[in-house]
């Protein structure tokens, strides 16, 4: 079976997967960099060199990082965000999405309505943050998961998805004693279970990519985003609450390598998660497109 689907490929088809294997090959440079200078021992840094490999291995910058209280502030905000964030996500968005798919639901076009019209119309940064602050969020960590418990987009797919759960399933459940609530703790969530971890993926990465909003809504330096605090140490020569001096009185740790060992610590728990989601990431962008 393997001959004949090699047999079947065109020149098109081998001339697009050596393009986008070249493609992919040269993406990874950019993180070989990052990687390779993170791990670069200090006393053999050399500013403006470009490291494939380190001429001597070394861990000194992720050690000198994790005892920092920034970094340290910074992990325990982004996961604390990332952690109550993605689960409110996943609550309001899928018990939001039954209830519209209910037509008897009082008040349901108007809501679905309003749904699709925010799909269109934003009210702004202004207006966004006038509200926080009305709300007495600012410098706390929900002004950052209150805004965003769920979006227009992922309402109407969830909707879709559930749609296209064969109705008798509720209506033999029903005739059984369930309740409207049963019937959605025990039918609708088992088989939403791909949707769930589709989107579980989704929100989870929004919450700890989390930059611009913790930028505009906290000014606690103690409550900074990893996003925000690596900002600091890729864009600003001296970092908020990180210097250059390494824990020996003997090696300076360079502020290169720091910025670089921050980056590779932020992307570290994504790239760990997401082979183990990554067939319902796939799925998550087919979900509600087809019914019947």
């Amino acid at each position: 079976m393997s001959f004949i689907h090699q047999k079947s490929m065109t020149v098109g088809d081998w001339l697009n997967y050596s393009l986008l294997g070249l493609i992919a090959i040269v993406s990874l440079f950019p993180f070989l960099y990052v990687l390779s200078l993170s791990l670069t021992d200090p006393s053999t840094y050399t500013p403006l060199k470009f490291y494939l490999l380190p001429d001597k291995w070394s861990l000194a910058s992720y050690a000198y990082i994790l005892t920092t209280d920034s970094f340290g502030n910074s992990l325990k905000s982004t996961a604390f965000i990332t952690v109550a964030g993605t689960v409110l996500n996943i609550i309001i968005t899928f018990t939001m999405a039954y209830g519209l798919t209910k037509k008897w639901v009082m008040g349901r076009n108007f809501f679905l309505g309003t749904v699709i019209f925010t799909l269109f119309f934003n009210a702004g940064i202004i207006p966004n943050y006038i509200l926080v602050k009305e709300m007495g969020l600012l410098n706390s960590y929900w002004s950052l998961i209150w805004p965003s418990l769920t979006s227009a987009w992922s309402l109407i797919v969830v909707k879709s998805f559930m749609e296209s759960i064969h109705p008798e399933l509720e209506d033999s459940a029903k005739i059984d004693g369930c309740t409207d609530i049963d019937v959605f703790l025990r039918i609708i969530i088992p088989l939403s279970l791909p949707a769930i971890a589709a989107f579980t993926l989704f929100f989870a990465v929004q919450h700890w990519n989390t930059y611009f909003n913790a930028l505009i809504y906290i000014s606690d330096t103690k409550k900074w985003t990893l996003q925000v605090l690596i900002k600091q140490l890729v864009i600003e020569a001296d970092a908020s609450g990180v210097g250059q001096q390494g824990s020996s009185d003997e090696v300076l740790v360079p502020q290169e390598t720091i910025r670089m060992a921050s980056i590779v610590l932020a992307m570290l728990p994504i790239l760990v998660v997401y082979p183990f989601l990554q067939k319902y990431f796939a799925k998550g962008v087919m979900l509600g497109s087809v019914k019947g």
